[in-house]
Parts: structure tokens; C-alpha cells; sequence
């Protein structure tokens, strides 16, 4: 038997990506290495989904694997996003990844993007949900025991009341028929804290709602961690 084949996952801290990375990790013929996370400088936050760099950084943790971080500007232009995704990118290249995994789902001008870009260093791209139904995808994150909360919401699509709600049976009711169940189309963006894929769950607090650039967030506040927390889940399956 070879070798499982080493690939790069990037990782936005949310469901989608939870969800693909699950997946990913029932396949014996990949090897993921690390994650890879663009965070905005200053704000020191997950970009667009806004999320605190310590908990983007508790989930690596528990998740067991190596976080590596793309720094980029507020408001960063498309030339020094490539630039610096490039230049991550070599990084793994040098190491022999030759693939990298996204959780989208069905923005197909995404997918060609990223595979346009990827292409440039030689490496192809890998979608390990591409064109499930989303409806069938939240039973799926409900069945695998995935909990998150939204932690920025498009107020012009749902009511600014999601943001901080856990996505329970009842935020999925409550969202209105225009809504993606996965906000493929940006509806919202998500914390996942617990699953399958951590070796123990994530403590979090919701805390001040804010509105900034057209959006509404969450601000999500990491709470202290016992050991014997961490012991208590560590093992399970």
C-alpha cells in the first residue's frame, strides 16, 4: 500500500469547512497536514467571519493539527490576497502537497477561482462536499453531533437576531425560504466548537453584538479550558 498523499486544508473556522474536513479525514488516501487560515491584521480575527484568533487557534489544537496563518490587510484588494495565499502556498509546495481541500458547496465562480489560482504553483484543488444538498448536509452536521454558533450574519438576508444563536433544530426553522440551510450564498458564517473531528469541545461565550461594514457579528469569547475537561473527551470517537 502507498503512502497517503499529503494535502493542505483551508480551513474558515466554520460548519462547511468542519464538515469537509470530516470527510476528508474518512479518506486513507490523504494525509491532511495542516490547516491554513487567513487572519485579518489588527483586527486579529478570522477574516469575514470575525472570530478571535485564540479560538481559531484552540480548534487547531483540538483538532490535532499544525495552523498556519495568512496575514492579510482590512480590506485587503485581490492582488495581496493572491499574493500572500501564493506565498503560503509555496510553503506546502516545498513540503510536497500537491493538493488543497475547501469546504464549498456549489459557487461555481468560486471553485474556478480557486482552481485558476491554485494552478499557477501547480497544485489542484479538492472539494471534499462539492454539490451536496445543503439541506441534506445540516442533517448530516446534526447526525455527527457537529455544534457551532453564527458568529456574522447578512442583515439584508436574516434578521440581525441570528447572530450568536447555536445552529439548534430552531435557528434552521427560523430561517426564511430565501436562505441557503449552509448560507453558501453568505448568509452566515459560523464557530464550529464541537464534533467528530476535536478531541475535546471548544468553551465559548457569546458576548457584544456589533455592526460593522454591512454585516453583523457576534463577538465570540473564549472561556477557560481545565485539563480535566480536555481529558474528559479526549478519547472519544
Amino acid at each position: 500500500m502507498s503512502a497517503p498523499e499529503p494535502i493542505l486544508f483551508c480551513w474558515s473556522g466554520g460548519k462547511d469547512s468542519a464538515m469537509a474536513l470530516h470527510a476528508l479525514l474518512q479518506r486513507e488516501q490523504f494525509r491532511v497536514t495542516a490547516l491554513l487560515t487567513t487572519v485579518t491584521e489588527g483586527y486579529e480575527r478570522i477574516s469575514m467571519h470575525g472570530v478571535r484568533r485564540e479560538l481559531l487557534q484552540r480548534q487547531a489544537e483540538s483538532i490535532g493539527l499544525p495552523l498556519h496563518e495568512v496575514r492579510i490587510p482590512p480590506e485587503c484588494v485581490n492582488p495581496m490576497y493572491e499574493a500572500r495565499m501564493e506565498q503560503a502556498l509555496r510553503i506546502h509546495y516545498d513540503l510536497g502537497v500537491r493538493k488543497v481541500a475547501f469546504g464549498d458547496i456549489f459557487l461555481e465562480d468560486l471553485r474556478v477561482y480557486r482552481e485558476k489560482n491554485l494552478a499557477r504553483i501547480g497544485v489542484t484543488a479538492l472539494f471534499p462536499i462539492w454539490k451536496r444538498d445543503t439541506r441534506e448536509l445540516i442533517r448530516y452536521f446534526h447526525a455527527q453531533r457537529f455544534r457551532a454558533i453564527a458568529a456574522c450574519i447578512d442583515p439584508r438576508v436574516l434578521d440581525p437576531s441570528f447572530a450568536g444563536r447555536e445552529l439548534d433544530d430552531s435557528f434552521f426553522r427560523d430561517l426564511p425560504p430565501s436562505a441557503d440551510p449552509c448560507g453558501e450564498n453568505g448568509e452566515f458564517h459560523t464557530f464550529v466548537f464541537d464534533g467528530p473531528i476535536f478531541r475535546w469541545p471548544i468553551p465559548v461565550r457569546t458576548g457584544e453584538i456589533v455592526h460593522r461594514d454591512g454585516f453583523v457579528y457576534c463577538d465570540l469569547i473564549p472561556e477557560i479550558q481545565g485539563v480535566a475537561g480536555r481529558s474528559r473527551n479526549h478519547d472519544r470517537s
